[in-house]
């Protein structure tokens, strides 16, 4: 029988043949078959029985084509690629593969260089196809405590979006399908990994977890693989190696034995031993290796795993040259990698083309890393053993001010290019900037506190917004005088603001305002007064905190001596926001529009809308806010300052065009504001600008779609008090009430639990917009037995009015459909918000039409509808005009 012609294959023989050519191990194809490992190797024997040939290979390449990589399912990001031949760990990988199979937690432990690296880029390789959903391999390598979430997330290409957990973010898409994560070099991580994986196993069960590290995790359920030196195939891989740089390299097989014995059959102590084989020959490497061991082995107060390791490494360097070694030392100091420049910082009495010849060499030497893109990176176990070599020449106090110096220049470069192209570069080096940062103690300090702001000013435009005020608070620390201190305490309260974090920013206010001297004058006022704005713009009464109250007369105090036209200016918004009044907004506008700071003029006009909203007059609203929307269009929105304002002007520009019934415009603001936002995506915030004219516009599919994610999520962020959002839910009410899906009482519910009530009317914020749902849901419905009732709550006097019209206009038709008695007197009483809301001024006329049996009235209403979008009501509109026909 001639190889290829097989005698018959029986079906199970084909499904095994199908695996092989897939090229997966015994244990995936028992898995897929739900057969035993030893029934796989039952059939693969009886295959090469059948087919005449000696292998597994010969099989694959018997089999038929083999699928693209695009066919196959999954796929995850980050697997490290090697260009060389992977060598041995045959029971591991088939231990871990099947452990993954079950979705356990699996551990590959085991000492630096025996290759637990290279073991998980093959594992997450071979198992890819059995998770289809995905996921990432990530080196922890260079991460600092408190950051493995936030790379794990930067991984999986996902945004945060506060005030939502960023560990929630991370699970919702790992549950997504059978997802892997793989998470590498763990050992300095261990606890926060722990608790990482923990809540993962908790909320995505089907997720595979393949960890590598020097220790054990210590996780329950998990699955522990030790990875052993090699034993036979350490001889196969330092001939491999050796090969590979001398193809005629050949040795007395008891020789190579002994040296890869001697190496403890660590896998990178004999890769480095074996490039070096080509240059000295085996008896010169067996001389030196000898001469290394007997210096380096057994010592004291190193762990016994480290001891082979750092003889290899320690021989490697001691075959360099002097200005070799004196940048392996320094460039310990990098834990994410660096470039030429980086590097040429740490040696600046070495011109750069020096500099760049050297990390040449080391490169060839396999002693740097090339990672491309013009990059390089010690491996790790390198890296600790040039940290060692560092810290004992006496370099390391200067070496670290180098890098300090190099950190704080490439953090300001990189800020001076936030308009343009920047963000991949950041992420490059922002482990060391931040490594450089936290390495810094917390004391008045020029380049720290340089490193500081800059530092914080990049996270916040790369979307980091807890991180940013972190840096910021660090660089108030290491600011040099109090002015400088005080602005970083300013940007970090900024960057609370934007993400809608009042409480937060009121106590940084506050403490920027203790810690300011009296000079410069004003300076003192200014903060205060920013401070007693947050307590009204940003918090609501129920966590206002006490100190709020003593505000203006500390502000009154502060601001006797303040002539400068920007302070008066704060001073007047705030006194505007606190004693409220038409008059005190608009000579606060004045005041900001005298100074000249855009920001501020923001925040005035601001105070004039609720001035205006309170007295009803929504036309004026919206016109605030189209001059706010026009000022924000050339505000940098990396600025913190900035970005709160743009944020808040976005928020209230969809609700002033809501509020007057224009809801085309409200839609186009949210969308622009999708588009715009620079604070990204909130997993709730940004929806309800949507849901709310998409209900009242009777694109009911789009807000069935819409509102369970926002719920969601706001459970997911805890569900904190969100009273003016609750306004969103009651829509989503709206919508199932008149579309007679049956849940309008379940979301009516969840609106006043997001209110934190159980009584509407007693919820300031949601009282007019859920009066008007209860009503026009009662008019379509037909249930008229509480009329009365609801029609006396539309027409109750409301604390805050922004969705007064509706009410008064929903209430007005529901009393005339019902046939209640004082039905003119709610029509008459209802028509003034016919000139500050187009909604309304359309249910009005519609509402006419049907207490006079006037057709023109509700033709009227059918061409007020059409211009506002509103679908719904149109349709209904319609019907109403031709049952009068």
């Amino acid at each position: 029988m001639l190889p290829g012609e097989p005698r018959e294959v029986s079906p199970r023989e084909a499904e095994v043949l199908a695996g092989l050519a897939e090229h997966l191990t015994n244990a995936q194809i028992a898995h897929r078959l739900r057969i035993s490992i030893r029934t796989v190797e039952s059939h693969v024997s009886s295959l090469l029985r059948k087919y005449g040939v000696a292998g597994r290979a010969a099989l694959v390449a018997l089999s038929g084509p083999q699928p693209s990589s695009s066919a196959r399912p999954g796929h995850v990001e980050g697997i490290p690629v090697s260009h060389t031949s992977f060598v041995g760990r045959g029971q591991e990988r088939q231990e871990a593969l099947a452990a993954l199979a079950h979705a356990a937690p699996v551990c590959l432990v085991g000492p630096g260089g025996v290759g637990k690296t290279r073991l998980a880029a093959v594992l997450a390789q071979a198992a890819s196809a059995s998770f289809p959903a995905g996921g990432a391999f990530i080196d922890l390598t260079p991460v600092g405590e408190g950051f493995v979430l936030r790379t794990v997330a930067d991984a999986l290409g996902l945004a945060e979006r506060p005030p939502q957990p960023l560990e929630s973010v991370v699970a919702e898409r790992l549950a997504l399908g059978r997802s892997l994560l793989v998470l590498d070099n763990c050992e300095h991580l261990l606890d926060e990994v722990g608790d990482l994986v923990e809540r993962l196993r908790s909320d995505c069960p089907q997720a595979g977890i393949l960890i590598a590290s020097r220790e054990r995790p210590g996780l329950p359920g998990e699955r522990v693989i030790t990875v052993p030196p090699l034993a036979g195939e350490a001889e196969t891989l330092f001939l491999d190696r050796a090969r590979a740089i001398d193809p005629g390299f050949a040795a007395e097989p008891a020789v190579v034995a002994e040296v890869c014995a001697r190496l403890d059959g660590l896998p990178l102590a004999i890769e480095l031993a074996a490039s070096r084989v080509a240059v000295l020959g085996m008896d010169a490497l067996r001389v030196g290796l000898q001469d290394r061991l007997r210096l380096l082995s057994g010592a004291r107060g190193r762990p016994p795993r480290h001891r082979s390791l750092r003889a290899v490494i320690g021989w490697s360097y001691d075959l360099l040259e002097e200005e070799e070694r004196a940048l392996l030392r320094r460039l310990a100091v990098f834990a994410g990698g660096f470039d030429l420049a980086a590097a040429t910082a740490l040696m600046p009495d070495t011109p750069p083309s020096a500099t760049a010849d050297v990390i040449g060499r080391l490169a060839d030497k396999s002693l740097i890393g090339v990672v491309g893109g013009g990059r390089w990176r010690l491996l790790e176990t390198i890296r600790a053993f040039a940290a060692d070599r560092l810290a004992g020449s006496g370099e390391t106090d200067e070496t670290l001010r180098l890098r300090l110096r190099w950190a704080a220049g490439t953090a300001a470069t990189l800020e001076s290019r936030l308009d343009g192209t920047w963000a991949p570069q950041f992420d490059l080096v922002a482990d060391d900037l931040r490594a450089t940062l936290a390495d810094t103690p917390a004391v008045p300090d020029r380049q720290a506190h340089r490193l500081a702001r800059s530092l914080a000013h990049l996270t916040f435009a790369r979307r980091f917004h807890r991180e940013a005020i972190g840096h910021y608070l660090a660089a108030a620390d290491r600011a040099r005088d109090a002015v400088d201190g005080h602005q970083d305490l300013l940007n970090a309260a900024a960057t609370a603001v934007s993400i809608a974090d009042g409480p937060l920013a009121f106590r940084l206010l506050m403490r920027a305002a203790d810690q300011i001297p009296s000079e410069p004058p004003g300076l003192r006022a200014a903060t205060l007064a920013s401070a007693l704005v947050v307590t009204h713009r940003y918090r609501g009464a129920h966590d206002r905190d006490p100190m709020s109250e003593h505000l203006p007369a500390l502000i009154e105090k502060a601001s006797a001596d303040a002539a400068d036209a920007r302070t008066a200016a704060l001073v007047a918004i705030a006194r505007a926001w606190h004693q409220d009044g038409l008059e005190l907004a608009r000579s606060a506008v004045d005041a900001a529009r005298g100074c000249g700071d855009v920001i501020v003029r923001l925040g005035a006009l601001d105070v004039l809308t609720r001035a205006y909203a309170r007295a009803g007059r929504m036309r004026a609203v919206q016109q605030v806010c189209q001059e706010r929307l026009t000022l924000i269009e050339h505000l940098p929105a990396h600025e913190p300052s900035a970005a709160a304002e743009i944020v808040d002007t976005f928020h209230s520009a969809a609700r002033a065009e809501l509020c007057v019934g224009d809801l085309p415009a409200a839609l186009a603001v949210a969308e622009r504001a999708q588009r715009e936002d620079p604070i990204g995506e909130h997993p709730y915030l940004s929806i309800p600008k949507t849901i709310r004219p998409l209900a009242l516009s009777g694109r009911f599919p789009e807000v069935f779609q819409q509102a369970p994610a926002m719920w969601e999520a706001w459970h997911q962020a805890g569900s904190p008090r969100s009273a003016w959002m609750s306004t969103a839910i009651s829509a989503a009410a709206l919508a199932h009430g008149l579309a007679g899906t049956g849940e309008f009482d379940l979301w009516r519910s969840r609106a006043l639990e997001m209110a934190r009530t159980e009584d509407a009317a007693s919820a300031p914020v949601l009282a007019p917009f859920a009066a008007f749902v209860d009503a026009r849901v009662a008019v379509h419905t037909r249930t008229y037995d509480q009329a009365a009732t609801l029609v006396e709550r539309a027409f109750a006097p409301f604390t805050v009015r922004w969705y007064e019209a509706y009410a008064r206009a929903a209430g007005a038709e529901l009393a005339v459909v019902a046939g209640l008695p004082e039905a003119a007197e709610r029509v008459a009483a209802a028509m003034p918000y016919a000139e500050e809301n187009d909604w309304a001024a359309a249910c009005l006329a519609r509402t006419r039409g049907i207490l006079h049996g006037d057709r023109d009235a509700l033709a009227e209403a059918v061409e007020r509808w059409t211009s506002i979008d509103a679908r719904f009501e149109r349709a209904c509109t319609l019907r109403s005009l031709s049952a009068r026909e």
